[in-house]
């Protein structure tokens, strides 16, 4: 577990390379991999200044590779930086730190990839952010939040609305949390509806922790960050834009154990969490009306991991199944760990 001070010296060089990246081979996600890899976003920093002498550990590697042949070949390690980069990315880890220090008196959480308290189920996906600012209740450090995420229109009819907020009760009423994107129409009615059951919910938001977007919600992102948890991906000045919706959406999917649509048009964005869902192996949970009235939502009803559902009982159904398939792969893998940590005290006794 890092102190205080030095994770806010890791954030440091978390934000800096955030701030330099070299697009040509690097994203976001991918700098988050290398600096939970290494267990230290210095050391990635380190050798984002000085490749030839501050080699990034490769787990693949093989230790018994011969060090002369290595040598020889020309690698991404051996090229020197430029002295225009190396100014660069000091320039900005200045800034960086200077950032990181005005948020902390400002009481903004960052939670980056190297804290204990970031979500365990996003470390599992490819695509984890580097960090996020979080306002409201956290669970203790290394505490799986086991919560579905309910989704769907801007614009959705009573009907949906309605069904949406059945399905928060009824997760609720599972010890489930609602995760939702503080959207109008089914995301607030989703939170609203936690809420009132005295449930916990949490919400992922397409902006800046320090924005409301759409100011409609002010007042329940306000509660929500008092009696459950919100969540941004995004630096805290960040507006609202095109393409920060989708990678919301994408945060969500992965956050989750499962996705359930309630209702969405043919272009609508809930199709990016679908996607997503998938990609990450998480189960979605689709309603019928979207199968039979959108082309993806057909497509979808025949993957695997889909479940189509016409009522609240079946959405139940579909999440007490995906418990017990989680729960049978769970016990497992514990049931592998624990033969492989016994193999290795035989191992070493002999």
């Amino acid at each position: 577990m890092l102190k205080k001070s030095e994770l806010l010296q890791e954030n440091t060089a978390l934000v800096a390379l955030l701030r330099t990246i070299d697009k040509s081979h690097d994203t976001w996600s991918s700098i988050a991999e290398k600096v939970v890899r290494q267990g230290s976003a210095i050391q990635v920093f380190e050798h984002e200044l000085d490749p030839q002498h501050h080699r990034l550990d490769d787990p693949d590697e093989d230790d018994e590779y011969d060090d002369r042949i290595q040598s020889t070949l020309l690698g991404e390690d051996d090229i020197p930086i430029t002295a225009q980069r190396r100014v660069q990315l000091l320039q900005d880890h200045k800034e960086a730190e200077a950032l990181v220090h005005d948020w902390d008196k400002q009481g903004l959480d960052m939670v980056s990839v190297l804290d204990e308290r970031y979500p365990l189920s996003l470390r599992e996906v490819v695509d984890m952010p580097p960090f996020l600012f979080s306002k409201g209740r956290s669970l203790s450090p290394n505490q799986q939040d086991m919560g579905v995420s309910v989704v769907g229109s801007r614009n959705a009819g009573p009907e949906a609305l309605h069904f949406a907020s059945d399905v928060a009760t009824m997760l609720v009423s599972k010890g489930l949390t609602v995760i939702a994107g503080l959207a109008l129409g089914v995301d607030a009615e989703a939170h609203h509806r936690a809420l009132q059951e005295h449930g916990r919910t949490v919400a992922f938001i397409g902006t800046g922790i320090g924005k409301y977007y759409p100011a409609k919600n002010r007042q329940l992102q306000d509660l929500i960050e008092r009696k459950g948890q919100v969540f941004s991906q995004f630096w805290p000045w960040q507006e609202p834009a095109k393409w920060t919706f989708p990678a919301r959406n994408a945060t969500m999917s992965g956050y989750g154990i499962a996705t359930v649509i309630v209702e969405a048009h043919e272009y609508s964005g809930t199709r990016v969490q679908a996607r997503q869902a998938q990609h990450h192996g998480r189960p979605i949970i689709i309603r019928d009306v979207v199968v039979d009235h959108t082309e993806w939502g057909n497509r979808l009803a025949h993957k695997p991991n889909v479940y189509v559902v016409s009522n609240v009982d079946d959405v139940a159904r579909a999440i007490n199944s995906i418990q017990r398939v989680n729960g049978e792969l769970q016990d497992a893998i514990n049931g592998l760990i624990a033969q492989a940590s016994a193999y290795a005290k035989r191992v070493l006794l002999v």
